[in-house]
């Protein structure tokens, strides 16, 4: 059994995530108090219990799931200590992914995504930038309503999520027209999501100006395990993870090519780490292959299914 390991990023938390795992499985909460060490405040308490609007301020929200794919992931390893062949995250998660892999340690990692969720917000203040998904249109459709909408204003394709589902992102006014025009292209929806951070959009630049300064300060290591980095490309060295997370942050997630590229390496079996079944979701819609297996961890139950025999 070749088996990938991927992280989903922010969208997927939500108020009492892993609870019931947390309950079965005692190094939930424990990743957890390790991560409020670092930040100083409870985290645990806030994904627990909210309030869900400080969840879902930015620099709240990456180390939560940052520190819940890993908690899950090593929930998961303690029952499981074969190799996966890969691994990979979506946005954040390829940060959790890294984690996971032994090339950032935990405690710096989590800094680190605060620290990012603070840049990415300051690059762009509240309001003036946007996302919208896109459903029900090829990608060059989607790019070529990007283009017809931008009228010298920023919106773009940011998640290459799988066919036929994009997001993009950009100065909030010219994604609404971006929406009106992927509905004259066809789209069967177009709406906007409820962040105001235009992530992965070339808005992010300074924020990765910025990120680069910080990872300059974080001891790095080779991955123990592949790691995926936006589609087609892999961290292969301290240099290398510093150079794409910082070119993350202002291009786009190609979620479909990193998945296709996880199968063609033989991957037959995907492990999604953390809360909820966004990735897993999109997985399927990747590959319909009905022998490649997919699971989702997030309760006792489906820890116990994704555990090989």
């Amino acid at each position: 059994m070749a088996i990938g390991v991927v992280f989903p990023g922010q969208g997927s938390q939500s108020v009492g995530m892993l609870s019931a795992l947390a309950a079965a499985q005692p190094i939930i909460t424990d990743t957890f108090a390790e991560a409020s060490a670092v930040l100083g405040y409870d985290l645990w308490a806030l994904c627990s219990g909210g309030p869900e609007a400080d969840l879902n301020v930015t620099e709240r929200t990456q180390p939560a799931m940052l520190t819940a794919g890993v908690a899950v992931w090593r929930a998961w390893r303690a029952h499981w200590q074969g190799d996966p062949i890969a691994l990979a995250g979506h946005s954040l998660g390829e940060i959790t992914a890294l984690v996971c892999a032994e090339a950032i340690a935990f405690g710096d990692a989590v800094s680190l995504v605060q620290f990012r969720g603070r840049v990415m917000q300051e690059a762009v203040p509240q309001g003036q930038g946007a996302m919208a998904a896109i459903l029900g249109l090829d990608d060059s459709a989607v790019e070529a309503a990007c283009r017809a909408a931008a009228q010298g204003q920023v919106v773009e394709p940011v998640n290459y999520n799988s066919p036929g589902q994009l997001v993009i992102a950009g100065e909030a006014s010219a994604v609404t027209r971006a929406i009106e025009e992927a509905k004259s292209r066809g789209a069967k929806r177009a709406l906007l999501l409820p962040v105001s951070v235009p992530a992965h959009s070339s808005l992010l630049i300074p924020a990765g100006v910025r990120l680069a300064e910080r990872l300059a300060h974080v001891t790095l290591s080779v991955p123990r395990w592949p790691v995926y980095a936006m589609g087609l490309r892999r961290h292969d060295s301290p240099e290398h993870i510093r150079e794409l997370l910082v070119a993350q942050l202002s291009h786009p997630v190609r979620w479909t090519d990193t998945v296709t590229d996880m199968l063609s390496q033989g991957v037959n079996r995907i492990v999604e780490c953390g809360p909820g079944k966004v990735l897993t979701s999109l997985n399927r819609r990747i590959e319909r292959n009905k022998d490649i297996a997919m699971v989702s961890i997030d309760d006792p139950a489906s820890l116990a299914a994704a555990v090989p025999a």
